[in-house]
């Protein structure tokens, strides 16, 4: 390294160094690769000494300057940080952790909320700062501190250095782009003299021009919803193309410029490229409207372009050859090095004489010859006591209670608790005496009591769990207090409700007044503890289940001996107990070995803490107390609250029993309290931390002392080493340590051990974490019910490293990860629920509630109200973090802080958090002692119910065992290919349709003019047009004759009005209907090409009439026919506001028509001619038009009249746009070709109408309908429920043989599916209904009328469309995989209709235009007579054109012209056979090669994400997907309250990442009917990312992921 800082890189190869180390990071080289270029690049400059890699450094720490550091003070105040988590220690890790990371500043972009969302609405707290909102300085300028690259800082990313040189100038409290000069001009300086010292020319601005008109509106839209982004969206003309450039791909770099410069926002220097359209949208100050969005997208593409991913490492298979990662272990990580390690024996459990056989023997004992000792003394919120229990009183209401249930439920000979049996104890938490004495009726009657929480409603958090518990132990009876009991929820009736999955119980009441007394000659049954059931303590799991832990009478008497040897009970002693009585340490203290030694036990309810946390100080003081046992926080609150308390005294304790002194961040509140109340009396040996599980009981605990000179136990532990399981006590870097505090020795006659955590249970070594183990009596025997869990549990056998059993006894798993220290000492370092294993590295899930409260902890989240889990998204844990936020804090501090805790747990544990949600307060879902329910809240998250108000998702960061991006193969040579084929059986892959056939009567002419001619002599009164209106009544029809002399009257008109020559062009723009038919063939009579334009919307000419314009000036048209109410429309105000109205062509109404008729009528001399020009605006939003042909025209209405089998009898309905492709020539030219009566249902009026085209369809019995897919889902949608109106109605689709849906995109299967079967119960056979496919170069190459009934017998019948389930990763890799239905990653096509008569197609490789085999994906070309004779632009450029009209393949059959559709495919050879007995070759469309994005090398179409997306939550109505600089945006419609809106960000990254491989970089969440749709029901994908880059959308939460 030494050699190499002293080198000055030239700066083209630092440039090229920096892109390549960008590339890997992007994962576009494999490590090797880059290697191998590294080396390359820097051979020439290094003199390397042989085997020397040259490395280059990850990341810049710069040092800490003490003004940074010292700007995290620690907050003093008293109550300002949760005590449970906090070791001062720690707190100056994380501060110091921060300020290393705060000069390398993380230029996190903000989230964009609207304002509804935001809880203050201030406009400071909305807008977000533009460019450093990661920053921690407020407003200060620090951009001198930079210097300039020195020759030190080696090959310095020089695109990070510039963007950071201009972020440091613009102070950070700049709102939106309206900063002041002054920081703009400034960064423009920065930047200027950067500009000079790197010696960089101007910036070329690589410009991918378009050779058709980009981001074209089309107008009108009729159906679902308009396109508009608001009236800013004006379409310049073209003076320049360079307007039009594609957006600069910001994440790689290319040749032409070696460096791009972010556009510092508010400055208005030119300097800077701009991105996209930024340059028809400014403002006034030059700045681009665009600036919010681009600029945020910018900074993030520059933070993740810090190198953050570990070098790519080797792949496991997921059953396919889509590789994912697999960790490798780090070569570097700390191994174990200690012996193995030794079972440690706790001393003998000592037999004092006078220990009674049972507990209900002491019980007896005690009762009968001390009745008036105090047992127990409950306190009232006052702190004054409410109740004394007495030992006699205790006795003689256990014995009621143990009668009563025995002989009092039930008949006498059928009683309903017999000996064995469960019975629930639901006593609130400020009753312990009710408890205490149903807690020992029910020992002395033998029965096992199921103590659990008092349901409060009938939805508790985890209340379902509990009731699956009692439901699993057969409870039938629960016994509860009177006042419990009257506070539970009562039906109507006074009933109490059965609990959601609780069983039926009997609610018993235990109060001595509502019991009989039992007979003299009754007496309990006392017998000596034996292995039957004492009790059953519940246990909630990770995942939220409840178990039941069972403890057997010896286990329940030894654990109390044992419990009474290691803390030294004696009797009449006084204990204060602060714990949940019903469970755990307070159970065991507090209510089993208390009556063992006859103590006398304060009990303080929790209820009492919350109003004086002080209370059990005082209660210590009061009683002269010996032992307290509590919880870490309760020391924590009375530190808090102590400082009115004068006299206090804490000498009286002999042991201060801290039960979650298991909890690694306990070690601060003891230390805290130590502190303070040593002062009071309190000594240091009094604090006895103590382990315990459900399962093992207590496992260790510290014995009170009076040795004070015998320090406890301490450790300070690496947090690196403790993630991979070793111990290391002290660390290289102090930031990362956890400080441990003992738990005491084993218990007194139990052995214990540490084994391995996962796998088989095999002795850790000495400096190795593992799971405790216990093997005693005194430990629990197994989950009620479960015998497999009871086993993996309860009956472990630990083995040595030779594979032999330590012992012959089973050990019992306590749940608990830690290690045997010197001297026999137990420290404990986390639990196994919380233990959360990401990359192969084990992180505590406490460690990281301790790390993030100790960022500004009490400024921002409240003390206890964060939770941590992981969650599985491909196939590795990811940590989540969820946190109730105060109600006061602003956007911006919630903001701060979450990047700041991102950078903490960086620094600190080394681990990426994969998403940081932010909820209102007090919304998580409580435990019963108010802690969080985790279990509960995971589960919210994951189903997009927990209503964050602010997320942050960060999977750049963490994801890092995405796939290996695919390369590109070396292409093989033809020859290989063709022999290839032969060898493997594969036929190239071509198909034809049937030939044309003998020529009938009307197949003469060779001109539509001449068709119409000849019916209007031959059929004048056959009726060929029919339009309906909204009401389903005639509003119009034509007839032959009819047709024939209107079009004459135009055909004059033209002439005499327009003075228009043979061949110009005419542009028609008409509603959909009869006028528009009449128009096209006067333009055909009077030698004229017509071009087909949708009108203006009248409610939204500001963004529909400007596409008008545009293709009437695109097309050359020499004037304009139209009806008279849109010609006043184009001149109207309205009209004069979107475009300049005075360079509009002539405009002819032709509602008046001349009487006059023309001399004659045009005949074209040349077949070849034009007939007609088709535009079109692509779902790219690009606007192509192309040329047909009168020969392509005439072939292709044979064609379809071939296929569909059209005739003048038949009738043929079509709901369809009559404006381009196959829905113009089925509305306008098939009818007069082929003299079938065409029923024309505007699909606009469906709106008003629904059922008005099915209607219609019934109503004149027809046989074959066409329509879009709009006209589908608005029928589905809106139909959905009125199916049996409708039938009542007579809605009858039994006559319908086909129902084809007119396309150019892949079949939707999921809506065709869902229509058929809608519609299945109104006579509609599920084969009618079929698709057709079309595109640019031929309008129509696929369609499938499927022949039904009778008919199929008469021989044209196609077959069955087919439906397979390809593998969607193979197809990201241009592959086709066949696989079943229903596996995984499984996508589902259905063929796209029956290649249409005299078309040949056959699939190339869209790159070395070779021909590929059957069942291989390609570009599908085509070769007939109707194919487009090429594009019409503007720019006349025609290489394009030639390339996509005339390509011929580079091997096999060279000679044929083909036309390139632009969409790849692939044929299949099926098992059906057609008419004529030929195999039946299926075409299979996957999607538009110019939709389809290229992420990480590989294909992906953006239907398939947005399908994933759909399917991930039901608030979820529409996506849609782009790609911006190389970033996945993911746009979701949301139908729901905007409180939703959050939710759906992670569930949108999950399901992208599980199913696609890929990683989201925006989440964009908008109104309903925000994603622009064409009228064939495309989504305009462009046309959103334009409006959503220039912030036209109005978003309602934009996420920036990380």
């Amino acid at each position: 390294m030494a050699d190499r800082d002293t080198l000055a890189l030239p700066l083209e190869v630092r440039a090229r160094l920096a892109e390549l180390e960008l590339e890997l990071s992007e994962g576009d080289i494999t490590q090797k690769g880059y290697e191998k270029k590294r080396s390359k690049l820097l051979g020439a400059y290094l003199p390397q000494p042989p085997g020397v890699e040259p490395s280059l450094p990850q990341e810049r720490r710069t040092p800490v300057t003490p003004s940074s550091s010292s700007r995290y003070h620690r907050r003093r105040s008293s109550g300002s940080r949760d005590e449970r988590y906090r070791s001062d220690v720690h707190t100056e890790a994380v501060q110091a952790a921060l300020a290393k990371h705060k000069e390398r500043k993380m230029a996190v972009p903000m989230p964009s909320k609207r304002r509804s969302l935001v809880v203050q609405t201030s406009m400071d707290a909305y807008t977000p700062p533009d460019t450093s909102s990661g920053s921690e300085e407020e407003g200060s300028v620090q951009g001198d501190s930079q210097g300039t690259p020195t020759s030190s800082q080696g090959s310095i990313n020089m695109e990070h250095w510039i963007s950071r040189a201009i972020h440091g100038s613009t102070t950070s409290s700049t709102t939106s782009s309206s900063s002041t000069q002054s920081g703009g001009s400034g960064a423009a300086n920065r930047l200027a003299d950067v500009m000079a010292q790197t010696h960089i020319g101007p910036i070329a601005h690589h410009s991918l021009k378009r050779k058709t008109i980009p981001g074209t509106v089309e107008n009108g839209n009729s159906l679902r919803r308009s396109c508009e982004f608001g009236s800013e969206l004006t379409w310049q003309p073209l003076e320049t193309e360079e307007n039009h450039s594609a957006p600069p791909d910001v994440t790689t770099y290319t040749s032409e410029h070696s460096i791009q410069v972010e556009r510092p926002q508010g400055s208005t220097s030119r300097a800077a490229p701009k991105y996209g359209n930024a340059e028809l949208m400014e403002t006034g100050d030059g700045v681009p409207v665009s600036s919010r969005v681009s600029a945020k997208i910018q900074q993030l593409v520059n933070t993740l372009k810090r190198p953050k991913r570990p070098p790519l490492r080797e792949f496991f298979v997921d059953d396919f050859e889509e590789l994912l990662e697999v960790q490798q272990p780090d070569p570097n990580q700390p191994k174990s090095e200690g012996a193995q390690m030794l079972p440690l024996r706790g001393e003998q459990l000592g037999v004092v004489t006078n220990w009674p056989p049972s507990l209900e023997a002491a019980l007896q004992r005690w009762g009968t010859i001390s009745p008036k000792a105090p047992c127990l003394t409950t306190m009232d919120t006052n702190g004054k006591p409410l109740y004394i229990l007495t030992y006699g009183k205790l006795w003689t209401r256990s014995m009621k209670v143990a009668y009563n249930i025995l002989h009092k439920l039930g008949t006498k000979q059928e009683p309903m608790v017999r000996p064995g049996d469960r019975v629930a104890l639901v006593f609130p938490n400020n009753d312990p005496a009710a408890f205490m004495v149903a807690f020992y009726g029910c020992l002395l009657a033998e029965v096992v009591p199921v103590p659990i929480e008092v349901p409060l409603t009938r939805k508790d958090a985890g209340s379902q769990q509990i009731g699956f518990l009692l439901g699993s132990c057969g409870v039938t009876v629960a016994l509860t207090s009177d006042a419990c009991h009257k506070g539970l929820p009562k039906s109507p009736t006074g009933e109490i409700p059965q609990f959601k999955g609780w069983p039926k119980l009997l609610w018993f009441v235990t109060e001595s007044k509502h019991l009989s007394k039992p007979p003299r000659d009754w007496f309990p049954h006392i017998k000596d503890a034996n292995n039957d059931t004492a009790y059953i303590e519940y246990k909630t799991c990770k995942d939220g289940s409840v178990l039941g832990v069972t403890v057997t009478r010896i286990a329940l008497l030894t654990h109390c001996q044992a419990l009474t040897q290691a803390c030294g009970y004696t009797e009449a002693e006084t204990i204060v107990n602060v714990l949940d009585f019903k469970k755990d340490v307070g159970l065991w203290h507090g209510i089993l070995t208390s009556v063992m030694n006859m103590m006398h036990v304060i009990s303080i309810p929790y209820s009492l803490m919350k109003v004086n946390p002080v209370s059990w100080i005082q209660k210590v003081c009061q009683y002269k107390a010996k032992v307290a046992c509590v919880k870490s926080r309760d020391m924590h609150w009375a530190l808090v609250a102590h400082r009115d308390q004068r006299d206090v005294n804490l000498s009286s304790l002999r042991m201060l029993i801290v039960a979650d002194g298991s909890n690694p961040w306990s070690i601060s509140s003891c230390d805290a309290f130590l502190n303070v109340f040593q002062s009071k009396g309190l000594r240091q040996e009094v604090i006895c931390p103590c382990a315990s599980s459900p399962e093992a009981l207590t496992a260790a605990i510290r014995r009170p002392t009076d040795d004070t000179n015998q320090p406890p136990g301490r450790g300070v532990l690496s947090m690196h080493g403790l993630s991979y399981g070793v111990i290391r006590v002290d660390s290289e870097e102090k930031l990362s340590v956890l400080t441990v505090q003992d738990v005491g020795t084993v218990m007194p006659g139990a052995l214990m051990c540490v084994v391995r955590p996962d796998g088989i249970p095999q002795l850790c070594k000495t400096d190795e974490i593992g799971e405790i183990c216990v093997c005693s009596i005194a430990t629990g025997t197994s989950y009620y019910g479960l015998s497999g869990m009871t086993k993996n549990t309860f009956e472990v056998f630990p083995m040595t490293g030779s594979g032999a059993p330590i012992s012959e006894y089973p050990f019992v798993r306590t749940g608990l990860l830690g290690f045997i220290g010197p001297g026999g000492l137990v420290f404990i370092v986390g639990k196994m629920d919380g233990l959360m294993v990401v990359c192969g590295r084990r992180h505590n899930a406490d460690d990281i509630v301790a790390t993030a409260l100790a960022v500004e902890p009490m400024k921002f989240v409240y003390r206890g109200r964060i939770a941590v889990f992981s969650i599985t998204v491909l196939h590795d844990e990811r940590i989540v973090i969820v946190a109730e936020q105060r109600p006061d804090s602003t956007e911006e501090d919630s903001f701060q802080w979450m990047s700041r805790v991102l950078q903490a747990i960086d620094s600190i544990h080394q681990v990426g958090v994969y998403c940081l949600a932010l909820v209102p307060a007090n919304t998580l879902p409580k435990t019963p002692l108010g802690g969080i329910h985790l279990s509960e809240t995971k589960q919210l998250f994951l189903e997009g119910s927990l209503h964050p108000c602010n997320v942050l998702m960060c999977p750049h960061t963490c994801v890092t065992n995405l796939p290996k991006p695919r390369q590109k193969q070396p292409e093989i040579g033809p020859a290989s290919v063709m022999v290839g084929n032969l060898v493997s059986g594969k036929r190239i892959a071509q198909a034809s349709g049937r030939d044309l056939g003998q020529i009938e009567d009307n197949d003469q002419f060779l001109f539509l003019s001449e068709v119409l001619q000849w019916r209007a002599q031959t059929t004048p009164d056959h009726i060929l047009y029919t339009l309906l209106n909204s009401r389903g009544t005639i509003a119009n029809s034509l007839t032959c004759l009819q047709l024939h002399k209107r079009a004459e009257k135009i055909a004059a008109m033209l002439g005499e009005r327009g003075h228009l020559q043979d061949g110009e062009h005419v542009a028609l723009v008409y509603p959909p209907g009869i006028d528009l038919i009449a128009a096209f063939y006067g333009c055909l009579y009077a030698g004229c090409v017509p071009i087909t334009v949708r009108p203006p919307h009248p409610q939204n000419i500001a963004t529909t009439l400007p596409t008008v314009k545009m293709i009437v000036e695109v097309s050359r048209s020499a004037c304009i026919m139209t009806t008279q109410i849109i010609c006043k429309l184009l001149r109207s105000r309205e009209a004069s506001a979107a475009v300049d109205i005075r360079t509009w062509p002539p405009v002819l109404d032709t509602d008046d028509l001349p009487k006059k008729r023309p001399l004659q009528i045009y005949k074209p001399l040349n077949p070849d001619t034009l007939a007609y020009l088709d535009f079109s605006v692509s779902t790219t939003g690009m606007l192509a038009g192309v040329k047909m042909s009168h020969t392509a025209t005439s072939a292709f209405c044979r064609s379809i009249k071939l296929q569909c089998e059209l005739y003048p009898s038949r009738e043929v309905a079509i709901c369809l746009d009559p404006y381009c492709g196959l829905g113009f020539v089925l509305w306008c030219l098939c009818s007069v070709y082929s003299g079938h009566q065409s029923i024309l249902i505007p699909p606009s009026e469906l709106e008003t109408n629904p059922a008005l085209w099915l209607l219609a369809v019934s109503q004149y019995k027809v046989r074959d309908t066409f329509c879009s897919y709009s006209v589908m889902e608005l029928c589905t949608k809106g139909l959905g429920l009125q199916t049996e109106s409708l039938k009542s109605r007579g809605l009858d689709l039994s006559r319908v043989r086909t129902c084809v849906v007119v396309a150019e995109e892949r079949p939707r299967i999921a809506l065709t599916q869902s229509f058929s079967k809608l519609f299945k119960d109104l006579g509609l056979h599920p084969r009618a209904v079929s698709t057709s496919f079309g595109c640019r170069v031929n309008l129509a190459v696929c369609l499938q009328p499927h022949r039904l009934g009778k008919l199929a017998e008469q021989g044209t019948s196609g077959p069955d469309p087919t439906t397979v389930y390809v593998d969607m990763r193979a197809l990201r890799h241009d592959r086709v995989r066949l696989v079943e239905r229903g596996s995984p990653h499984s996508l589902p096509l259905m063929e796209s209709g029956k290649i249409l008569p005299g078309v040949r197609i056959i699939i190339a490789n869209p790159e070395t235009k070779g021909p590929l085999g059957d069942s291989h994906l390609g570009e599908i070309w085509v070769h007939s007579g109707h194919n487009a004779s090429g594009y019409f632009t503007i720019y006349g450029d025609e290489s394009l054109q030639s390339d996509h009209f005339n390509s011929r393949l580079s091997f096999g059959d060279t000679q044929t012209i083909w036309a390139r559709t632009g969409y790849l495919g692939f044929l299949r050879r099926t098992e059906l056979t057609d008419a004529s007995g030929e195999r039946h070759d299926a075409l299979y469309v996957v999607g538009a090669l110019d939709e389809a994005m290229e992420l990480r090398g590989m294909r992906y179409h953006p239907i398939d994400i947005e399908t994933s997306v759909i399917r991930t939550h039901k608030s979820i109505t529409e996506c849609a997907v782009f790609t911006w600089t190389n970033l996945l945006v993911v746009v979701v419609e949301l139908d729901g309250s905007e409180q939703e809106a959050l939710d759906l960000v992670p569930l949108v990254t999950n399901v992208v990442l599980e199913e696609h491989y890929l990683i989201v970089g925006v989440v964009v969440v908008v109104d309903i009917g925000v994603i622009p749709i064409n009228s064939r029901g495309e989504k305009q994908r462009m046309h959103l990312r334009d409006g959503f880059l220039a912030d036209q959308l109005d978003p309602i939460y934009v996420a920036y992921n990380m």
